[in-house]
């Protein structure tokens, strides 16, 4: 081999990147301490830039397209090397091919709860996933503060170096929007929309990247958080409380039967319409305001429901009243201590009785 032969493979004639993969995001020229010569074709493909970099310093960066390896395609390096007449010797530089195209369904979640403030719930904590479509804008910047030195810096390093840095980026542009917790399920497309703007300046600035779609797939609060909105949904559910108490005696009527009886049946109906009108009527007052009246007074011995018959009363009724088990209130009738009368497997108990049995 001839010197002249010899010299020729020491210097680069063409610089380029045919990227066969697709998860490559920079890619670092292999020069094999070969040098760059006057005149080297340069060839930056479509979703391609490239960034010559000497002495740790950034010098020119190339579009796609070819070019031609001269002092007036890099003036920048030329001032760095110090050429002053245009340069005929080879030169060394780093060349770092960044890949400029959309990269889709990144995933990105909280690995741990962030702090929020909601205007419904005051302090709360929220984990939050979902998807990220994301390119590099800004190649210098993509170069310095995320990529370094890395000869060839991957989509699943990208994740891990940039994941904790999205979610602080994405937590301080929810805390911006003040989106409420309840509104986010039924917003998830719109709260991505809505936090673009706000999650994109700090993204470039920092790390030279842009996103171009951020898609919030779910965002969850604690168990107890969820069981408070549970019991909010049950209470409008249940809408008129009057109504309501109606239907549930109503429902109590049915299942009772004849067993009950129809004194004690109606008893009840009216006991319940009377609680659940002056509940209805609390509700309605404002906050802080005594209660009308007090609580229904319990009928006497003499008060008839229907003809004269005096209210009887079941062991259930009695052992609700007492405050005891109605367990209790069948060991007493069976000892004796409390008087009244069993009508097949049931027993009832007059309120006289009732009275007679709490003065002992």
């Amino acid at each position: 081999m001839g010197l002249m032969n010899y010299l020729k493979t020491q210097l680069l004639e063409i610089v380029q990147w045919e990227d066969d993969s697709r998860d490559t995001i920079s890619w670092c020229f292999p020069d094999e301490d070969k040098e760059i010569k006057r005149g080297a074709q340069l060839i930056v493909r479509e979703s391609q830039t490239c960034q010559f970099i000497y002495l740790g310093q950034f010098g020119d960066t190339f579009a796609p397209g070819k070019h031609t390896l001269v002092t007036e395609n890099i003036p920048i390096l030329s001032t760095l090397k110090g050429w002053k007449y245009g340069f005929e010797s080879p030169f060394k530089a780093d060349i770092y091919f960044v890949n400029t195209r959309l990269f889709t369904g990144n995933k990105w979640g909280t690995s741990n709860p962030v702090m929020m403030r909601d205007q419904d719930f005051g302090i709360v904590r929220v984990r939050a996933f979902g998807t990220f479509d994301f390119k590099v804008v800004d190649v210098k910047t993509f170069l310095k503060e995320v990529a370094g030195t890395d000869h060839q810096f991957r989509l699943d390093e990208f994740a891990d170096t940039m994941r904790s840095r999205i979610i602080s980026v994405f937590t301080d542009a929810l805390a911006t929007a003040k989106v409420p917790v309840l509104d986010v399920a039924s917003r998830y497309s719109e709260l991505g929309d809505a936090l673009l703007p706000l999650i994109n300046p700090a993204l470039t600035s920092k790390y030279g990247i842009e996103m171009a779609s951020f898609i919030v797939e779910n965002v969850s609060v604690p168990p107890e958080v969820e069981q408070a909105i549970d019991k909010r949904s049950s209470m409008a559910a249940i809408g008129n409380l009057n109504d309501y108490v109606k239907f549930q005696m109503a429902e109590s009527m049915g299942k009772e039967g004849a067993g009950g009886g129809m004194a004690g049946t109606a008893a009840q109906i009216g006991a319940g319409l009377a609680m659940g009108q002056q509940i209805a009527a609390a509700m309605n007052q404002p906050q802080g305001t005594p209660p009308i009246g007090g609580p229904p007074p319990l009928p006497n011995a003499a008060s008839s429901a229907t003809g004269g018959i005096p209210q009887m009363l079941s062991p259930g009724d009695i052992a609700n009243r007492l405050g005891v088990s109605e367990g209790d209130v069948l060991a007493a009738l069976a000892e004796g201590t409390l008087k009244g009368k069993k009508i097949g497997s049931t027993w009832r108990i007059s309120q006289a009785a009732l009275e007679e049995f709490l003065k002992s």
